[in-house]
């Protein structure tokens, strides 16, 4: 009979230190897609020009993050 020993041990999960978040933003009616950006606020911009030139005003909106998991000691 073998028998298995358990450890539980804590972790946290944070963003990775060496990754920005990306902000992406692509059009629900046509094919039209922003530019990846860090800036949430240019993104946004963006998509408000489109729905100015187009009147497409629904969009599907992206935000990108890398975690790193390590443990809590």
């Amino acid at each position: 009979m073998t028998r298995s020993i358990l450890r539980y041990v804590r972790h946290r999960i944070t963003q990775h230190p060496d990754t920005d978040v990306t902000f992406e933003a692509e059009c629900l009616k046509c094919e039209w897609q922003a530019t990846p950006s860090t800036d949430d606020a240019a993104v946004d911009v963006e998509c408000m020009r489109h729905t100015g030139m187009t009147g497409h005003g629904g969009f599907r909106r992206i935000c990108t993050s890398f975690a790193l998991v390590e443990r809590a000691e």
